[in-house]
């Protein structure tokens, strides 16, 4: 099977030296890379920015800094897959406005004027037709009610939920914890696992939903 996977954050520059971006280290969509590796399918990655090394034996490996580049490159690989596993975090917003020399103290005003980057996932939807998508779902307050939301508002297959306030889960930790939710299926919550072990778990459970196609 050819599997698509995105991961880490974005950055949306200001300025040559500052940008808006979040927490993701990355680990977790790596890790949902190398266990689709070693179960036996072909992955092509992209990665925003992270200090990672790819995981050997990528069919293809396309790192991006912003989400445009992100949108850009899911567009361009996602006709040849059979599957899509949306790990990335993406930036919701980038400035209106990137300055192609570094702003002084003061220059820019108190407030940033910003605009709403494009959802992967709603614009690639109609490109959907036989793929299976998962998404992920990092969320601090209604976790399994919003991300049960967001399963059927984006037309996923699966959706990855977890609480980020949670100790050993989240963003910067080897550890995670996680509930896997599909179309009316029974939500499956996982203990606490390393992130290697979480993505062999999420590999086995996308690999059985699709079984039942």
């Amino acid at each position: 099977m050819q599997i698509l996977v995105t991961a880490g954050p974005t950055r949306e520059f200001i300025d040559p030296v500052r940008f808006l971006s979040n927490r993701s280290t990355g680990k977790m969509g790596y890790a949902i890379a190398e266990a689709a590796i070693d179960a036996g399918h072909s992955v092509t990655l992209i990665s925003g920015p992270t200090f990672l090394q790819p995981p050997e034996h990528l069919h293809a490996f396309r790192p991006v800094v912003s989400a445009l580049e992100m949108l850009d490159a899911v567009q361009q690989f996602l006709p040849v897959a059979d599957a899509l596993v949306m790990t990335a975090a993406v930036a919701d917003f980038r400035p209106a406005r990137r300055f192609d020399r570094k702003c002084h103290k003061g220059e820019l005003g108190s407030t940033l004027e910003l605009v709403p980057n494009p959802d992967i996932l709603a614009a690639i939807r109609p490109l959907k037709e036989h793929r299976f998508f998962v998404g992920f779902a990092a969320e601090t307050n209604d976790v399994l009610a919003s991300a049960a939301e967001k399963l059927h508002r984006k037309g996923l297959d699966l959706i990855v939920a977890n609480d980020v306030t949670q100790p050993g889960a989240g963003f910067e930790t080897d550890t995670n914890i996680v509930t896997l939710l599909a179309p009316n299926a029974t939500a499956e919550t996982l203990p606490m696992l390393s992130k290697a072990e979480t993505a062999q778990r999420i590999i086995a459970r996308m690999e059985a939903e699709m079984q039942k196609r």
